[in-house]
C-alpha cells in the first residue's frame, strides 16, 4: 500500500470512530497490543538503510546488494530480496533468502557459506506486483 492509500484508510477510520451510532450496531472490536520497548528498536536497522546494502560472505567478498524486503502475510517473517551476478546492473537476477540467514558483523550484512556462483544457482525470483 503506499502512504496515501495508508493515511486516506487511516482518516476514513477516524471519522467512523467519531460517530457514535455505529457502536450500537454490535459488539465493540478490541485488539490486543503489545508494548514494544524502544531500546530494543534502537539496536535494530530501519528497511531504508538495509534496502541497497551489500552482503558479503565469510571470506569478505562481495556476493550481492539487498533489493528489497518482503514479509508475508502468512509467516510474518521478513525475506531478502538479494540482486546478485552482473556487472553494473547488467545481467543481474534476483534470488531470495530468508532475512534470519543474514548476519550484521561489523555493520555490514554477511551471508556466511554464500559464494556468487551458490546464490546464482538459486531460483530466480520475479516481481508479480
Amino acid at each position: 500500500m503506499t502512504r496515501l492509500h495508508i493515511l486516506l484508510t487511516g482518516l476514513a477510520v477516524a471519522a467512523l470512530s467519531l460517530d457514535e451510532g455505529a457502536l450500537a450496531q454490535g459488539v465493540p472490536q478490541t485488539i490486543a497490543l503489545t508494548q514494544v520497548d524502544p531500546t530494543t528498536l534502537a539496536t535494530g536497522y530501519r528497511t531504508s538503510k538495509v534496502v541497497g546494502s551489500t552482503v558479503y560472505n565469510a571470506a569478505g567478498e562481495t556476493v550481492g546488494t539487498i533489493d528489497d524486503l518482503i514479509v508475508t502475510p502468512n509467516d510474518k517473517v521478513p525475506f531478502a530480496v538479494l540482486s546478485v551476478g552482473g556487472f553494473l546492473g547488467m545481467g543481474s537476477k534476483y534470488v531470495v533468502v530468508s532475512y534470519a540467514a543474514l548476519n550484521v558483523t561489523d555493520k555490514k550484512f554477511v551471508l556466511h557459506d554464500a559464494t556468487k556462483e551458490t546464490l546464482k544457482g538459486l531460483p530466480e525470483y520475479k516481481y508479480t506486483r
